[in-house]
């Protein structure tokens, strides 16, 4: 499984989208990723993952064998995106599987939603605030943190007792402390604005030079994918020049990109 793991990974795929995919919930993808085998899926869960990789079976050397490459990468998003719209529906209506306490919480963030995207005053605002919070739910997973902003907020809102930890107490303890200083100096007008100017100047430089990162892994896929077509003497990427294409890649990739 570890093979199946890098390749999601390697691929951008979220368990929360996975699981969206799938049709079933996150903690039933994470139950199936510590499997030891993909033999031992559901064999629906497990046809719906062969198609959207685009494998005929899960065996690791095979997974292994696949090249992440922008044609591959732009062909997955496809087939996951589709995925995803036809299963919308379905979502929105089945709630099996949830208790009670859990169909009322689904119950009333979607009435939430939908109160704020039909107020037509803030409509604009609502919808960005929505989208940085469902980004937030997708990040929620790999960055801990996020559960204790939100712990947080319930606590100064004064929905949670302030000496209730529902995470890793230590951790959850010294961020809600920092994050407290960091409100106050806030909301008290006194923060330095030269000071700030350039904390806020290190976060865009590290963003961007993630995000350089990202684009600079695409240009070079792209960048890879023209140079084995041409050298292969083809025009397009296509099912019968494929096998080709990967061994062209995969030979180019091995010299360094070089001629």
């Amino acid at each position: 499984m570890e093979e199946l793991n890098n390749l999601l990974q390697e691929l951008g795929i979220s368990k929360v989208n996975l699981a969206r995919y799938l049709g079933v919930s996150r903690q039933m993808v994470y139950n199936y990723l510590e499997l030891d085998s993909l033999s031992k899926w559901p064999k629906e869960k497990k046809i719906s993952l062969f198609k959207l990789l685009d494998i005929e079976d899960g065996d690791p050397d095979t997974i292994k064998k696949i090249k992440v490459n922008a044609d591959y990468l732009v062909a997955v998003e496809a087939r996951l995106n589709k995925g995803l719209k036809d299963n919308t529906q379905n979502e929105l209506l089945d709630l099996k599987g949830l208790k009670k306490e859990e169909q009322q919480l689904v119950s009333d963030i979607t009435y939430l939603i939908k109160d704020k995207l039909i107020d037509n005053d803030n409509h604009e605002e609502n919808y960005y605030s929505l989208l940085y919070m469902y980004h937030l739910l997708q990040s929620i997973d790999h960055t801990p943190e996020i559960k204790y902003l939100l712990a947080y907020v319930s606590k100064l809102t004064g929905y949670t007792n302030p000496n209730s930890f529902k995470f890793n107490e230590d951790k959850q303890f010294m961020f809600e402390g920092i994050v407290h200083s960091a409100f106050s100096l806030y909301f008290s007008g006194n923060a330095s604005k030269s000071k700030v100017i350039e904390s806020h100047k290190r976060f865009v430089a590290e963003i961007e030079e993630k995000n350089e990162e990202k684009l600079a892994r695409t240009q070079e896929l792209f960048s890879l994918r023209a140079q084995a077509l041409k050298e292969l003497g083809y025009t397009e990427l296509n099912a019968e020049n494929a096998a080709e294409f990967l061994e062209k890649l995969a030979e180019i990739e091995t010299r360094g990109g070089g001629v």
